[in-house]
């Protein structure tokens, strides 16, 4: 069985990632691929699915909220607490 090389996923932008997981997903809806190259394609869709997920945690981790003072004026930012 061909094995999916997933090595350079890790050092792909965001948008470069999510780009190349669209086509895939599109490949396969298609149903027009054979079924070994699906298995390697799915592969590396799960590869790229992972990295996407993990960038986007740690954009969502980076993100802030501006918090104001009692006149409604910004005085500084604090964390974003994603349970609200």
């Amino acid at each position: 069985m061909a094995k999916s090389d997933t090595s350079d996923v890790k050092s792909m932008s965001f948008e470069l990632a999510l780009k190349e997981l669209e086509t895939i997903v599109d490949r396969l809806e298609k149903g027009d691929v054979e079924l070994e190259a699906s298995i390697v394609i799915y592969e590396r869709g799960e590869a790229l699915r992972s990295h996407c997920d993990g960038l986007l945690r740690k954009a969502e981790a980076r993100v802030e909220k501006i918090s104001l003072n009692q006149n409604g004026e910004p005085t500084g930012t604090e964390p974003l607490d994603a349970e609200e």
